[in-house]
């Protein structure tokens, strides 16, 4: 069965990109531009993992994580953070990892295959 992921992202560039790497390795691929987009969007569709930018306007990203259950989220992020940052943001529930932007696209195809088994 195909795995749904989806890219939140305020940067067409960044969702577009991330989208046909995804494709390419044979997901589905929902996209989001901003948290509260990503919230109207999980009303209809269950993603395995969403991909999610930390710094995005409209509600802030950590408001809109609590919000979501039952749903592995990993931040993909340019934002620069410190370990005890990174630990805080890994230490909620359904947070289960963090990718910093740029990032390379293998690095990106192994850590999402990791996180979907």
């Amino acid at each position: 069965m195909t795995k749904t992921i989806m890219v939140v992202d305020d940067e067409e560039d960044i969702r577009s990109s991330v989208k046909m790497i995804l494709k390419k390795e044979g997901y589905s691929v929902v996209t989001a531009v901003s948290g509260d987009d990503c919230l109207k969007k999980l009303e209809k569709t269950k993603p395995d993992l969403i991909l999610m930018d930390i710094m995005m306007p409209g509600t802030p990203t950590r408001d809109v994580v609590k919000k979501i259950k039952n749903v592995k989220i990993s931040f993909l992020s340019v934002v620069r953070t410190s370990e005890a940052e990174k630990e805080e943001l890994l230490g909620q529930k359904n947070i289960v990892d963090f990718i910093q932007k740029p990032f390379d696209i293998k690095t990106l195809i192994a850590r999402v295959k990791k996180i979907l088994g």
